[in-house]
């Protein structure tokens, strides 16, 4: 069964933990507007992060890369959650993340489960680190 999620003000943190558990059981999860997914949080701490991770690149230019479109951003956070991402089960698990910054066709007349609430007071959004 798949469990189609809307991010739109949606905690990033959150959302991943949730969507980690739930692909980990084994369920199918999609995250539909990642551009929509907020970070709390002091704005010019998490740019200046997002900055410096992409900044460095690592030895002879070979890694680790740091995306800077938003599914990506979102699909990366969800990966951090999952043991063992790169084998067995985890790597299992991340197959079965889909992550949209907006609503595909396939997916417009589906139940969402929407994911978001009110606003924090410090947060920005994942789209303002895509620029």
């Amino acid at each position: 069964m798949v469990k189609v999620i809307d991010g739109k003000n949606a905690v990033l943190g959150r959302l991943a933990s949730f969507a980690a558990k739930e692909v980990l059981k084994g369920e199918e999860i999609v995250i539909l507007n990642c551009n929509e997914i907020i970070i709390t949080g002091n704005k010019s701490f998490i740019k200046e992060n997002f900055r410096i991770k992409r900044d460095r690149v690592g030895h002879g230019q070979v890694g680790p890369k740091h995306s800077k479109l938003a599914y990506k951003i979102v699909k990366r956070t969800i990966r951090g959650m999952i043991p063992g991402h790169r084998w067995g089960r985890g790597k299992q698990a991340l197959s079965r993340v889909k992550c949209y910054n907006d609503v595909p066709k396939e997916f417009e007349n589906v139940k969402k489960i929407v994911a978001g609430k009110e606003k924090p007071t410090k947060f920005s959004r994942v789209k303002e680190f895509t620029k």
